[in-house]
């Protein structure tokens, strides 16, 4: 979300509901971790970084796999403007690809900079799209509005091969991209007027796009509760069908303007592209209960097509599955066994699933929380879950804040909104990307020091 701007003036800022049984167990799976650094260079900034001197930290990263089992990575740098981006295959250490958009083509030959959302994907032929966030100031750099980019990379391409498509300038935020095979699709947030979900797609392998039509506008009662209230998901294709499904956490029409009351689940599903849509309510929780804890998140199984959502209250992380078509609806399981979690996330492959999220027996809120990075696993299509602990040590000590925009100076945004976890196609194991605050540090010219997150890459055994 576009509070990102955490270091602008520097750079330049419950109810458990038992709606289906607790399946978690015992711990089965296990996973080994490496830091990744992304680089920059200080100079002039006056700025200490330790322990990796030129170190610009990362948060907030995305992982994804192409069919052969190539690897790609990014991180939003923490300190410079940049994406960085590794890639590499499962189990091994990727190698760093660069900071990309450091600038980013605009209209207007206006100062355009990346590094405030990203996602990441490979189409079909390997092509890696790397969809952005940018931030366009004005140029007395005292306000700026947001756009969206899309950057191309072909198959095995140096960063110096990739071009930057700019899809919008007129106020956006979070973009996700999804892809069957050459044909992509980028959707984000309207930040300006409303907060509709508008939807771009490609079907020349990223090279051009075209807008499609909004998941929330034609939906009677949904598109009331959802126009001015909704955080969205990420947009998911299936590979094997035509469905192209989007999940949004949405208010109610009582609220339609403005409430951060997200107490419902709708997920949204077209069966032409994009052009058309049609939407099921999935979940819905007793007003007081925000699911935005702080993405919704959906995974299609790429081989059998079954659809999975989650999402937290706050306190526990919920599952609903849906056969191929996404329709019908399961009850809610409980899939977490921890007292407060956030930011879940999920993937799915030959009826294995994976639900990721952060966990502590503390309140959210704690100062002295400790956190670590826990996974769901299931290996029957969700029918039963272990639980496994990811980090070998914990990511986070201190409060979170999921709350973007309304965290209070940005305080405790170092998790920043989301991590994500992705199934290896070549043995459909689990890499989980995720970022901790407790590896690195900078200290300002004034002699404050501040925790500087790290990303951290984990591969299942």
């Amino acid at each position: 979300m576009k509070g990102r701007l955490r270091l602008w003036a520097l750079v330049i800022s419950v109810i458990a509901v038992a709606l289906g049984a607790s399946v978690a167990g015992a711990s089965t799976a296990t996973f080994t971790t490496q830091a990744l650094f992304g680089t920059w260079d200080p100079s002039g900034t006056g700025l200490t970084i330790s322990p990796i001197a030129n170190s610009s930290g990362d948060s907030e990263p995305a992982i994804a796999f192409a069919s052969d089992g190539t690897m790609a990575v990014d991180g939003l740098a923490w300190l410079p403007f940049q994406v960085n981006v590794w890639r590499g295959t499962f189990g091994s250490t990727p190698s760093y690809l660069g900071g990309f958009d450091q600038v980013v083509p605009s209209h207007g030959n206006r100062l355009t900079l990346g590094d405030e959302d990203a996602d990441i994907e490979f189409t079909s032929a390997n092509t890696m799209l790397l969809a952005d966030l940018n931030v366009i100031p004005n140029p007395k750099f005292s306000q700026a509005q947001f756009g969206v980019d899309v950057t191309r990379c072909p198959a095995g391409a140096a960063m110096s091969d990739c071009t930057t498509t700019v899809l919008d300038q007129t106020n956006s935020d979070r973009p996700w991209i999804t892809h069957r095979g050459t044909t992509a699709w980028v959707s984000y947030h309207d930040s300006g007027n409303s907060t509709l979900v508008h939807v771009q797609m490609s079907t020349d392998d990223g090279h051009t796009w075209r807008k499609v039509s909004s998941p929330i506008t034609g939906q009677g009662g949904a598109t009331g509760a959802a126009t001015f209230n909704n955080i969205q998901g990420p947009i998911v294709a299936d590979p094997n069908s035509n469905y192209l499904y989007d999940i949004y956490a949405a208010g109610t029409q009582k609220t339609k303007c403005c409430s951060a009351d997200f107490s419902n689940i709708y997920v949204a599903r077209s069966t032409d592209g994009g052009k058309h849509w049609d939407t099921t309510l999935v979940y819905s929780s007793p007003t007081g209960t925000p699911l935005d804890n702080i993405f919704p998140s959906l995974a299609v199984d790429q081989t059998t097509g079954k659809v999975y959502a989650v999402w937290s209250d706050g306190h526990d992380v919920w599952l609903a599955s849906s056969p191929v078509g996404g329709t019908g609806w399961s009850a809610p399981m409980k899939v977490s066994n921890i007292n407060t979690t956030v930011m879940p996330w999920v993937a799915a492959r030959a009826n294995k699933v994976d639900v990721v999220y952060y966990g502590s027996t503390a309140a959210q809120d704690d100062p002295a929380a400790v956190w670590n990075v826990y996974d769901a696993q299931s290996t029957n299509a969700g029918a039963s879950f272990d639980q496994n602990l990811v980090s070998s040590t914990p990511n986070r000590v201190g409060a979170v804040c999921t709350g973007g925009d309304a965290c209070a100076g940005n305080v405790n945004r170092e998790l920043l909104d989301l991590f994500e976890v992705a199934e290896n196609p070549t043995n459909n194991k689990a890499a989980i990307i995720y970022t901790s605050s407790e590896i690195s540090t900078y200290t300002t010219p004034d002699g404050v020091v501040h925790k500087l997150p790290e990303i951290v890459l984990a591969y299942e055994q």
